[in-house]
């Protein structure tokens, strides 16, 4: 049975299905609910950070919005596997590339997460600054993408705990150290819950903007434009 959490109060008409979509932007997780899912209940209102389940082609799933940051994700995802049954949960966001080969719209399925965030250190003591997704979710993601004709990268990415660094250039010795094609700010930490629990984890990313040549898409692009990505994520499940 399903118990409210601080951050979670399932409504009367709605469950939490096993595995979870988790966008980051509680409107693109709406868009999802709305323009990919059938049989649509909204289970969360809290903090407006929106919660649906629904069916795609006859299966149960639910799509649910992280907010920003390793700690924000790190509750969401947390309360989902520890007191909702969620046995895996696919991250869909967006990224900025570190590499002039990586292109905006290009979809990236998350390799490893390197981080020099201290979530997992302070969340259970693990000191690895490199986490895995589950390898087995990673494979049939990659089999789907091959299946549907849907090009992806397979590659590590940068999970950081800051947007705005002082010092723009650092991700150049970021590339060169750690072989980070993207950066965003939630993968590590989903990751290291799902390590600790014992259940699944995924990330899919679409590149937004790029570090190397300033390109970028809009807000409204990236709340609704990254169509592939959730079509690949959709027809992994």
């Amino acid at each position: 049975m399903n118990i409210p959490t601080p951050h979670i109060e399932v409504a009367k008409q709605g469950i939490i299905a096993p595995t979870v979509i988790m966008p980051g932007d509680p409107l693109r997780a709406k868009f999802i609910a709305e323009n990919f899912l059938t049989e649509v209940n909204q289970f969360n209102f809290v903090r407006n950070m929106f919660g649906y389940t629904g069916k795609y082609n006859g299966k149960t799933i639910s799509v649910m919005a992280s907010g920003m940051g390793q700690p924000s994700i790190g509750i969401y995802s947390y309360e989902l596997y520890s007191f909702y049954n969620v046995e895996q949960i696919i991250r869909v966001g967006s990224a900025g590339s570190y590499d002039r080969d990586v292109k905006i719209y290009d979809i990236v399925l998350v390799k490893d997460s390197w981080s020099e965030s201290n979530y997992a250190r302070t969340q259970s003591g693990n000191t690895r600054d490199i986490l895995h997704p589950d390898a087995r979710l990673n494979q049939h993601i990659s089999e789907t993408a091959k299946k549907l004709g849907i090009p992806i990268l397979e590659a590590r990415i940068h999970s950081s705990d800051v947007f705005y660094r002082q010092r723009f250039e650092d991700y150049l010795d970021i590339r060169k150290n750690h072989g980070c094609v993207a950066v965003e700010m939630e993968a590590f930490a989903l990751f290291a819950n799902a390590i600790v629990l014992k259940k699944k984890a995924a990330c899919i990313l679409t590149i937004s903007d790029s570090l190397v040549t300033h390109e970028a898409t809009t807000a409204v692009e990236r709340q609704d434009g990254f169509t592939k990505m959730i079509k690949l994520t959709l027809e992994s499940i």
